[in-house]
């Protein structure tokens, strides 16, 4: 059994894992962008390199209680933002800056208002703002194998540019 792509077949692009050999492994991304960013420097073939994050984890930071005024200020925010962009819409057809004044308020008003429902139907289930992010615990750089000795090379030499 194939999976099916999206139009029932599947195409020349599925995602896989990169082919190749490891240059390095590395403990935090910006370390991998850097030996990367060498390499490219080097006039390495960067589009045979590919950084690969290993043992992925969600880490979820929390960052604060949530209340009821928070979840209004964050409803307001959100439609405000989105009054906004139909305000700019509506101008182009009837250009009066009124309009864009009253699309952002309404927009404000019915964010603040979706927030404090929102929020009054989950209270008890979350009661905290976070942010979540996607982190691994190791980043590989993955060179196929034709280009190999040159990145291996490029690495050998000093980075003159940081002073190593």
């Amino acid at each position: 059994m194939t999976n099916a792509g999206l139009f029932g077949r599947r195409g020349p692009n599925q995602p896989s894992l990169p082919r190749g050999e490891v240059l390095g492994t590395y403990d935090t991304y910006p370390e991998a962008q850097q030996i990367v960013d060498r390499l490219a420097k080097a006039e390495v073939d960067v589009s045979r390199v590919s950084i690969v994050g290993n043992d992925l984890k969600t880490v979820e930071r929390v960052t604060g209680r949530l209340t009821y005024g928070r979840a209004a200020a964050a409803g307001a925010a959100s439609g405000a933002w989105f009054g906004l962009f139909f305000g700019v819409l509506l101008t182009f057809v009837t250009p009066n800056l009124l309009f864009l004044g009253a699309a952002v308020l309404i927009g404000a008003g019915f964010g603040m208002l979706f927030g404090l429902v929102t929020y009054a139907v989950n209270r008890r289930v979350r009661d905290f703002t976070s942010q979540t992010q996607v982190l691994a615990s190791n980043y590989q750089i993955i060179v196929a194998p034709d280009v190999l000795v040159r990145a291996q090379d490029a690495l050998a030499r000093p980075d003159t540019e940081h002073g190593h």
